[in-house]
């Protein structure tokens, strides 16, 4: 760490938590530019977060949302303090248990659904009790998965895994058939009602303490459809759901969704659509995280995520598997060996 940020931190700190020394420790960042360290001190921690320097207006995405799902209920770490400026926020620390996590230390499955269910809890409050209140500014509707948007994310995993990482060069007209595919894909994503989507809503996003789920990095939230934080969350590249946890998951979210009908006047799902609209979704979003995947490799030589390309390709593929109109689409991937590549270098 350069001195003088060293020192810029200390006095932030020292403005916080009153003088006393600090031991400051790096923590594993996520797949953005962001950086996280773990301050101890007073036999207590918090957690500091350092990104760009910003103004603090109610415009920055990460205040504007936090306090937004705060005030419904949402369970987001408190903020402590912060020096605009400098791009500094001490947060309260949440620990290291992420909800991924826990389902791996479960040798059985069914141990973790608890912590799931407490996690679509949150997201209700999201999708419903966030979406419907309009009295304060929150940066979250100002943005949404539009299909420019969304053909933008599909076309970043077109650019990064097809035609980066597997070198695959469709035929001119074999492009303009994956485009009118996307196009597809998000046109019909688009025309379906929106609520504020946190966009990034899978197990290593949500943290557990004291046997509580508790949610981070929503900056991102936007307005979308209410698959988007579901496939995120239980088609999550991260764990293995089984498809029994995840039915039993979805029909705990639409149950909680029709006890809010009448406080939000929603009107009823039909279920045919509902999954229709949850297998596009997985086709787009799943497509997208293979695309970040690759871009990490491709773009600062990351490996690190190369080893669910594989498992996250799979979803892609039962999910198109039962759009005829999508053949070609899936066709591209199987002729071009994606299924059976090898990506993890490890």
């Amino acid at each position: 760490m350069p001195k003088e940020l060293h020192q810029e931190i200390q006095s932030f700190l020292g403005g916080i938590l009153g003088p006393g020394a600090f031991e400051i420790h790096p923590l594993a960042g996520d797949a953005s530019a962001r950086r996280y360290f773990r301050v101890v001190a007073h036999d207590d921690s918090w957690v500091l977060m350092l990104w760009e320097p910003f103004i603090d207006d109610g415009k920055y995405p990460f205040l504007s949302v936090r306090s937004h799902f705060e005030k419904h209920g949402v369970q987001v770490p408190k903020v402590m303090g912060l020096r605009p400026e400098k791009g500094l926020v001490l947060l309260e620390d949440l620990g290291d248990l992420t909800l991924e996590r826990k389902f791996w230390e479960n040798q059985n499955e069914e141990h973790s659904l608890p912590y799931y269910k407490s996690t679509i809890d949150e997201l209700l409050k999201m999708h419903y009790h966030s979406t419907f209140d309009r009295s304060s500014p929150c940066v979250a509707f100002t943005v949404e998965f539009d299909s420019a948007k969304l053909l933008w994310e599909m076309n970043y995993g077109r650019e990064h895994l097809l035609e980066g990482l597997c070198e695959i060069k469709p035929s001119a007209s074999a492009q303009k058939e994956l485009q009118e595919i996307f196009l597809n894909i998000c046109d019909t994503l688009s025309k379906e009602p929106k609520f504020i989507a946190h966009r990034d809503y899978h197990s290593r996003n949500v943290m557990i303490k004291h046997g509580k789920v508790r949610v981070i990095d929503f900056q991102d939230a936007r307005m979308g459809t209410i698959q988007y934080d579901l496939v995120s969350l239980l088609r999550d590249s991260y764990v293995n759901l089984s498809d029994d946890s995840t039915l039993k998951l979805l029909n705990y979210y639409l149950d909680g969704r029709t006890q809010l009908e009448s406080k939000f006047q929603l009107p009823k799902i039909s279920r045919d659509h509902f999954d229709h609209i949850f297998e596009v979704q997985t086709i787009q979003r799943c497509f997208k995280a293979c695309g970040s995947f690759a871009s990490f490799k491709m773009l600062r030589q990351d490996n690190r995520y190369l080893k669910y390309l594989a498992p996250t390709l799979k979803t892609v593929r039962r999910s198109l598997e039962p759009f005829p109109k999508y053949r070609p689409f899936l066709s591209l991937l199987e002729d071009g060996g994606v299924f059976e590549t090898n990506f993890d270098v490890s």
